[in-house]
This record gives C-alpha cells, structure tokens and sequence, in this order.
C-alpha cells in the first residue's frame, strides 16, 4: 500500500511537471518528502512486516523503495528540456522511467531470492535502453556492451547460488525468522557476493560504472548512480542473512578487497578531468563503505549502510545533475575549462557548494551519520580498516573540494555568453528537493539520537 501510494504521488508529479505546472510538481514533491521523513524516521528500527510469502517490508525496503520513486521522479523532472519539450521521443521516454521505477520497486520489497534476482537482471534492459537511446554520443553502445558483459556475467554465479540454495534447504525466502540458512564455504560467499560487488560497484570490477555515466543522459546517470548502485548493496544485506559461518579469513578477504579498493578509487579522482567521470569514482570510494558495513556484522554497520546509500543515492545524482547542466552551457565536462560558475551562474554555485559540503559529510547531513556509523563499526571490526576508512573520508574531503574550487572559481571562458541555458526555475526545483531531504534527514537523527 505505501508504495502504491508514493507510486502515484510520483506520478501526478511528474504528470503536472511535464505539463509546465511547476509549482503543482513542487507541491507533490514535498509531499513525497514528508511521506519518506515519515516512513523512515518514525518506525522502530526493528520493525520488520512479512506481507504473507510474496512481500516483505522493512526500513531497508521501506527506505529504498523511497528513494527509487523520488530519483526517478526528479529524473524525469530534469529531462523536461532535453527530452520532453525537444520532441526527443518524450513518450518513450517516460515509459522507460516508469518501467525502470516498478522494477526497482519490487526488487525491493520482494521475499523471494529468487524472484529478486529475476528483477535484478531485468532492471538492466530499461537503463540500457535509456542509455543507448538518449545518450550523447556514439561511444554509448560500448558503454552499454561494457555494463551488459560484467553485470550478467558476473550473476551467472549468484543464479547457481540460488538454485543450489533451493535443492537443500526447499525454499529461498529471506525475512526474518524463516529464511533459509546455507553454510558459507569461502568459495559460495565469493561467488555468490561477485553479482553484488559488480553492482555496488567495488574497485576491480568497476571499470563499467565511468563509461556508462560518461555516455548516459542525466536522468540515466541520476538513476543509475542514485538507485541502481543501491541493488548491489542491499542484496548483499538480505544475502548475509542467509549465509552462516563465514570464516574470518573470507570477511579480512573482503574487507581488503572493498576499503583498499575504495582507498585507491579515491586516489584515482584527483587525475579525472571528466567532471562526471569524477563522481563516477567517488560513488565508488563511498560505495566500498557499505561493504564494510555489511561485513562487519553489527546493527550499526548495517544501519549505517542503509544510511549511507539513501544519503549518496540523493547526493549524487545532485552531482551528476549539477555536471550535466554545466554541460549545456560550458559545452564540455572538462575540469580544465568548467570555471568562473561562482560569476555565471552564483544561485548554481551555491547548489555546487551544498553538494560538495554533503558530499565531504559535512555536517549536519545525512551523510555524516553514514559516514560515522560505518567508520565505527570497520574500527569495531578492526583498527587497521578504521585507518583505511578515516584515510578514504579524509580524501573524500579534498576530492569534493576540489571539484567545487575547480569549477566554480577561476575566469570564465570566452565562448560561454549567457548562463540562461542552466539558471531556470526547474534547476533550482530539482537541485534544492534532492538537498532539502539530506539536511532534515541529519537534523532529525541528531535530535532523536
């Protein structure tokens, strides 16, 4: 009922915003907002509903589902220029959205493993049509090649994890109290975990992530960054509920392989030039924490990734949103040639400074408490991944920065005459919906807790 609901609030949203009533869309969105502060913050933590063999919903559902539904709609929202009022196959487009959305939704809510990783694999056909269809240039196809190869590929494990599941325990719920329980040898957790360390994604099995955001339109980068990337760490929640004795040296294994590879991700942004290529690697040095936290086995870790995936899921597609309309004035992506933006456009650069501060877990964001939960539960675990950890929030820090500095101060370039392709109401709208959540969000957990 509660995502039917937020379902269609979304949609009369996106109804009236595609129809130019601004401010009707604003008003849903607000609605969606105090809908989600709700739904999130005034359930116990342990609340956890079994809707008979077919749904269950719990925070982490609860959270994602909205989160799916507010990304998509602001997706939507910020493609109202480029695909909606240019002729650009705007009904096809929204289609696509709204297919991508139910799928979404569903992997989150659903019981069966089973039945998750049927949704899991064909979320895949909606973005890669998005992608192919309204990118930007011809080296989408490869991007598309690239996404399709290591994420089906690297399921094809996970479905024989499944299966096997089924043959010994005779079902593959997961829930609480009556999911099943398979022993984890080092070789099923690996294999069953290498689908969701692509997706996540974590440094080695990365390499798709950049291209596809590099080569998608912004509401493909706002959704696979703000959603998508979320399907790899909340499977790998309801999975650990499944798997038993798990052998330290597998969850060391895996705790270097994500926190070391999120440390070097994080080295690897300060030589992009590509603004969106540079997010593109910070979600995966942010990403690589929710890996720890699922790993480290404790209430704080795992709320602490549910956080933390809500806060980056808002934060960037804020950036990837901020990056594609810089595009259309700048003509390029360029960290070499963006700048002046703090004369240009000043409202514009204030979304920049906000987005970065968050970015960085400035406080009193959302992303803050992620960052705090995490870091406590790796150091609970071990003191040697704390220094990893307090290392990749250090050069998170500078990164954003950077980014902001980079962009927004310096002189502006010649050919750039007007700043009227980016400052409209509807930037604002959009930029100041995905922010306004971040902020309440971290206010009220610091009142409450």
């Amino acid at each position: 009922m509660f995502s039917l609901i937020l379902i269609k609030v979304m949609a009369m949203m996106v109804v009236l915003v595609s129809s130019g009533l601004f401010w009707w869309g604003f008003v849903w969105g607000c609605a969606v907002l105090l809908v989600i502060s709700v739904s999130l913050w005034f359930n116990p933590l342990d609340l956890v509903k079994c809707c008979g063999e077919v749904f269950i919903v719990d925070n982490y559902s609860v959270g994602l589902v909205s989160l799916t539904i507010l990304v998509c709609g602001l997706s939507v929202l910020s493609s109202v220029r480029d695909v909606l009022k240019s002729g650009n196959s705007g009904n096809a487009f929204i289609v696509g959205v709204l297919v991508l959305m139910l799928v979404l939704v569903i992997s989150f809510v659903v019981s069966s493993f089973l039945s998750f990783y049927i949704m899991f694999e064909v979320s895949l056909i909606p973005i890669l049509l998005i992608i192919m269809g309204w990118g930007y240039q011809p080296e989408r196809l490869q991007a598309g090649k690239y996404m399709m190869l290591y994420t089906v590929s690297a399921s094809l494990p996970l479905l024989v994890f499944i299966f096997v599941t089924l043959v010994d325990s005779g079902s593959v719920f997961w829930g609480w109290g009556y999911c099943s329980s398979v022993k984890g040898g080092w070789l099923v957790v690996l294999c069953s975990s290498l689908a969701f360390l692509v997706k996540l994604p974590i440094y080695g099995f990365h390499l798709w992530l950049p291209k596809a955001h590099v080569e998608a339109p912004v509401a493909g980068s706002m959704i696979l960054a703000g959603v998508l990337l979320k399907l790899g760490g909340y499977g790998l929640i309801r999975m650990f509920s499944m798997i038993s004795m798990i052998g330290p040296v597998v969850v060391v294994f895996i705790f270097c392989l994500g926190l070391g590879g999120g440390m070097l991700a994080s080295v690897v942004c300060f030589a992009q030039s590509d603004v969106k290529a540079l997010v593109a690697y910070s979600s995966v040095g942010h990403m690589s924490l929710v890996l720890g936290g699922v790993f480290s086995n404790t209430n704080w870790g795992w709320f602490g990734c549910l956080l933390m995936m809500i806060a980056h899921g808002l934060c960037s597609s804020g950036l990837f949103f901020l990056a594609s309309e810089s595009y259309k004035n700048y003509a390029t992506r360029s960290l070499y040639l963006v700048k002046g933006g703090l004369v240009m456009v000043p409202g514009v650069a204030l979304l920049w400074f906000l987005m970065c501060a968050i970015n960085m877990a400035a406080p009193p964001s959302l992303n803050l408490w992620g960052e705090l939960m995490l870091g406590i539960s790796i150091l609970s675990y071990s003191v040697v991944f704390g220094v990893v950890t307090g290392v990749m929030t250090f050069l998170s820090g500078l990164y954003s920065w950077y980014v902001y500095s980079a962009t927004q101060h310096g002189q502006c370039p010649l050919w750039v005459r007007s700043s009227k392709a980016i400052e409209e109401f509807i930037n604002y709208l959009v930029g100041f919906v995905l922010i306004l959540p971040l902020g309440v969000m971290g206010i009220s957990l610091t009142l409450f807790l």
